[in-house]
């Protein structure tokens, strides 16, 4: 206990406590940090050396959503946490985007990060306090890393930046914004947005910028409070220097043929015979160093490549810095689904399926936020073959889904309200060939897919993905308009703008360098609306607005409200009324808290029989109204009827004609409908009736 330290700080309106010290003391970092009452706990450790022919750097991070921490118990069978939820690994991709970059090159040591949610308060939300925690238990830690670094949650309310806001905040605000960085630059953002400008982005993304900063400072004072040391007993990867000039001769003129090819099938053909050969070359000079000769080869690749973009603004593939690959699509293409289409730009393409469904069909969430289901899902799939890879189909990865929520992030703005368009809506990019961009040409296709299962958007959606080439010693810049693979592969930047013809709608973005600054965004964004705009006008040609019909293979649904606190008599003790109104109708009924009432049925027919039940049975009986009753039983005295579906009144035997009746018999049979109308209801609810004659 004497080694424990508490460092107090600020973050927005919350003051935040780190402790470490007192907790996990094997680790060779862990802090715990208080902000209210939300209570994270991140600790990271590093193997004591790499794993033998390591040839990456292993950084696992985890995002522990630990059901206690908002006071539940876990709804499956073992009643334990299980699989990660989607949006703790969507929080475990944010915390690991802007540390990858600041770990030292050749460094190979496993490092795992793993930040648990102890305790959550709803207002003080866990995501943004881990980043913050897992740099801070880094940056105290041993393990080399060239951070610290700072992570805030962003909203815009009435015009006005709000820093880690509440939930109420957050429900107000046209932005959803997480931004992280260094002191010096920006490293990563993720946004959603209620279709913004650029420049209310750019403005929230500075924001956000000088907030960072100040987190970072505080870091860097508790690591010289704590007197913190690097270790020296880490191995890193290094080339020798013989090696890397003798390749260097003797390669260079090779690779600058190779990366001449502007196709890339002949540009990977000729890739492949100038490898074989080099390698051949060095063989009896340097034996079983085929890794350090290719890695040199990558770097040589990466130059020549940049040099070219750089110096003569010419892309791989022949483009300008600013071009589009071609584009074209189209819809329609699976009959029996209820929306379908084909986005395809360069050799990049995706086939978006949407299907929908009724209320019940949506999709339940456990986790530790607020939201319990959704109603749009967007589901993002990868396999093998798009890349020309002969790989077994896996389980959905990270990637796939943080690439799908990405998608469905884009599109949320412009889904119509549950009022207005009462189906569950799911939609499956299935990449069906890749070349670089493939998320944002989800969001393209998934737009197309939409408008043709007649979902009534409120506009059509783009993305598209930008890229960074920047030369660190001249200090040029060249930010490239719809990156391919291998501009992604040996660029700085991917940054990724989805948007209306309007705004954005959401933004992705990744750095591999020490991060970038304002006017390198702010020409990202707008090179990303020009290129966005351009997009939507070839979607526009193929599909400019949402259908008129829905497929006919799409269930029928009818929505309308009832007073909730009749809901009740639909449903019946046990569910027997609305059991009996599905097995007489056939429809499937959904009936939300505040009233909501969705039908669904292939047959309208069956539809509109079961909305008359419940409209009846929801009705207020009312003294002079003429309702369609069915003679139940007969009684020397009378006879009682049922109308509404589940009320149930009396005619006595003197109601039932203006003349004289001996027997009612005479006048009813069982199972007869006659017109009755209303005149008493007493004090207990019983309902008189009498028989309204025919007219002739």
């Amino acid at each position: 206990m004497k080694d424990c330290k508490k460092f107090e700080t600020t973050i927005g309106r919350t003051k935040v406590i780190v402790e470490t010290g007192k907790y996990a003391g094997q680790a060779n970092g862990s802090v715990l940090v208080r902000a209210g009452d939300t209570v994270v706990m991140c600790n990271v450790t590093m193997s004591k050396q790499p794993k033998p022919g390591q040839d990456f750097f292993p950084l696992s991070v985890d995002f522990e959503e630990k059901m206690y921490s908002v006071g539940k118990i876990p709804g499956s069978y073992k009643r334990r946490e299980g699989r990660p939820s989607d949006q703790a690994i969507l929080t475990s991709r944010l915390i690991d985007r802007p540390l990858r970059p600041l770990f030292p090159k050749g460094f190979f040591h496993d490092v795992v990060v793993v930040c648990t949610a102890l305790s959550v308060d709803y207002d003080i939300a866990p995501e943004p306090i881990a980043m913050f925690a897992s740099s801070c238990a880094l940056t105290i830690s041993d393990i080399p890393f060239a951070g610290p670094t700072g992570s805030v949650d962003v909203a815009c309310v009435d015009g006005e930046y709000i820093i880690n806001p509440t939930v109420a905040e957050r429900e107000k605000s046209t932005i959803d914004l997480t931004v992280a960085g260094t002191k010096d630059a920006i490293l990563m953002v993720e946004a959603g947005a209620k279709v913004v400008s650029e420049e209310v982005m750019l403005k929230a993304i500075l924001f956000a910028h000088e907030h960072i900063k100040k987190q970072v400072e505080f870091q860097e004072a508790m690591a010289r409070s704590l007197n913190v040391q690097k270790t020296d007993k880490v191995e890193y990867y290094v080339i020798p220097e013989d090696l890397t000039k003798d390749v260097r001769e003797f390669s260079t003129s090779y690779i600058e043929d190779v990366m001449s090819y502007t196709d890339r099938h002949e540009r990977d053909a000729r890739e492949e015979e100038v490898d074989k050969i080099i390698l051949d070359h060095f063989a009896e000079q340097y034996p079983d160093q085929e890794r350090e000769i290719l890695d040199v080869l990558y770097k040589i690749k990466k130059e020549v490549m940049r040099r070219k973009i750089i110096q003569k603004g010419i892309r791989p593939d022949g483009r300008k810095t600013t071009d589009i690959r071609p584009i074209w699509c189209e819809t329609g293409i699976l009959p029996r689904t209820h929306g379908s289409s084909v986005f395809t730009r360069g050799e990049t393409q995706v086939m978006n399926i949407v299907t929908l469904g009724t209320a019940s069909d949506a999709q339940e969430i456990e986790g530790l936020s607020l939201e319990t289901e959704k109603r749009y899902m967007h589901q993002y799939n990868f396999p093998g073959y798009s890349t020309g890879e002969a790989k077994p189909l896996r389980t959905p990865g990270r990637r796939e889904i943080g690439h799908g929520a990405l998608a469905e992030r884009a599109l949320v703005p412009v889904l119509p309200s549950q009022e207005e368009f009462p189906y569950t809506i799911r939609a499956v990019s299935e990449v069906i060939s890749s070349n670089g961009s493939t998320s944002q040409a989800s969001v393209c296709a998934s737009t197309l897919s939409l408008m043709d299962a007649g979902v009534p958007i409120k506009a059509p959606v783009a993305g598209i993905a930008m890229g960074l080439i920047k030369d660190e010693e001249s200090g040029k810049v060249a930010v490239l308009t719809d990156i391919q693979g291998l501009e992604d592969f040996l660029g700085d930047m991917d940054f990724k703008v989805a948007g209306t013809k309007d705004g954005i709608t959401a933004i992705q973005m990744d750095i591999k360098i020490k991060g970038i600054d304002e006017n390198i965004l702010r020409t990202a964004l707008e090179q990303a609306r020009q290129g966005r705009l351009h997009i939507l006008q070839l979607m526009s040609e193929e599909i400019a607005e949402p259908r008129k019909q829905l497929s006919p293979f799409a269930p029928k649904i009818e929505s309308f409200t009832i007073d909730p606190d009749k809901i009740k008599d639909v449903i019946g003790s046990g569910g027997k009324v609305i059991n009996k109104i599905i097995e007489e109708t056939g429809v499937k009924i959904d009936i939300e808290d505040d009233g909501l009432v969705m039908i669904s049925s292939t047959d309208q027919d069956m539809i509109h029989r079961a909305k008359e039940i419940i409209l009846g049975i929801t009705e207020d009986v009312k003294v002079g109204k003429i309702y369609t009753a069915t003679v139940e039983k007969i009684m020397p005295f009378g006879v009682f009827v049922k109308f509404c579906y589940n009320k149930e009144g009396m005619i006595h035997i003197s109601k039932l004609s203006k003349e004289r009746v001996e027997k009612v018999e005479d006048v009813v049979k069982i199972g007869d409908e006659i017109e009755v109308e209303v005149i008493k209801i007493d004090e207990k609810g019983r309902i008189d009736l009498r028989l309204v004659a025919k007219q002739q």
